[in-house]
């Protein structure tokens, strides 16, 4: 992995002065399980949205933003009743 993490340390090329190993340092290393690595965080769901882009007039929208948090989870649940059933 070429890419420097977000909030990381700056890497020291100087093999005299290496980096001082903490708990926090520890806690965000990679972990490895012979060549595989493995991930962390929220395992990935078996029915995972997809991402879609769609315009809609600035109305509407502005009407389920009222509504208050939780407007797009409400949004998918109208679609989904609205939604034309498989033949």
């Amino acid at each position: 992995m070429n890419a420097k993490r977000k909030g990381s340390a700056p890497i020291s090329h100087d093999p005299d002065s290496p980096p001082e190993i903490t708990d926090a340092w520890i806690a965000q290393a990679d972990l490895h399980h012979g060549d595989r690595l493995v991930r962390r965080g929220r395992p990935r769901l078996e029915n995972a949205r997809q991402l879609l882009s769609l315009r809609l007039p600035p109305q509407v929208i502005a009407r389920w933003k009222a509504t208050g948090p939780g407007w797009q989870t409400r949004m998918a649940q109208v679609l989904e009743k609205a939604a034309p059933k498989p033949d």
